[in-house]
């Protein structure tokens, strides 16, 4: 390990004896080194510190300046990336909807449908797929997702508990399925999917008292076709 010394310059730094008071200051010789006193109309220098190093021949000095804060610590603006929901011209979405439960995915799918008009998406960029049931919206998202033709993928679909275990391996398909078809696709797909334990619950989020959650994701849809269009291309 290196071994640094830290010194400061003799030459900087004031310096005062007091008088003796027990015997008499002795005259003064030629030969002899009388310490700097500095009057008031002078200005003192900056303390420099001096660093040495055993992998260095010489010391090095560095003034110390108060007050001034280092441009090392000075760094670059941060970019900040985000999706427009205003941006919405020319973008094209793909809507896969279940029609197992369709009380629910049918107000789900209106919903969507109105926000989609609402934030100015055109009728005819909006192509609606019906499937069978939850399970199969995985497959269906992947294939619209790489066909190239839609900016984002919104999938819609409804899981009610029953009696059996049924519920937990059409909830957990449906999610894992949605999932990958973003990934493999490249393309977003929304997962709008509601898992709920009763038709009732089901109901209040498709337009009830806790909102339509197809709405939502038509929100989330246009916002991530708009961050990939225009941020990450």
């Amino acid at each position: 390990m290196a071994a640094f010394t830290l010194s400061l310059d003799p030459c900087s730094v004031p310096q005062s004896f007091p008088p003796s008071s027990s015997s008499p200051s002795p005259s003064p010789s030629p030969l002899v080194h009388h310490p700097h006193f500095r009057f008031p109309s002078e200005r003192p220098k900056p303390a420099a510190i001096s660093v040495s190093s055993s992998l260095q021949g010489a010391p090095a000095y560095f003034p110390v300046q108060k007050g001034r804060p280092s441009s090392l610590l000075r760094t670059p603006a941060v970019r900040h990336l985000e999706g427009s929901l205003t941006r919405t011209e020319g973008l094209r979405f793909g809507v896969v909807v279940a029609r197992f439960n369709e009380i629910v995915t049918k107000l789900l799918l209106d919903g969507a449908l109105n926000t989609f008009r609402k934030y100015s998406v055109r009728e005819e960029d909006i192509d609606v797929v019906w499937v069978p049931g939850s399970f199969e919206i995985g497959v269906v998202a992947e294939k619209l997702g790489k066909s190239g033709k839609y900016h984002a993928v919104l999938c819609i679909g409804a899981v009610v508990r029953g009696d059996t275990s049924h519920y937990d391996a059409v909830a957990n398909s449906a999610a894992s399925g949605v999932l990958s078809a973003g990934l493999n696709s490249g393309v977003p797909c929304i997962f709008g999917v509601l898992t709920c334990d009763d038709m009732d619950q089901a109901l209040n989020r498709a337009g009830g008292k806790s909102g339509n959650k197809g709405s939502e994701a038509a929100l989330t849809a246009i916002e991530m076709a708009s961050l990939f269009e225009h941020h990450l291309q």
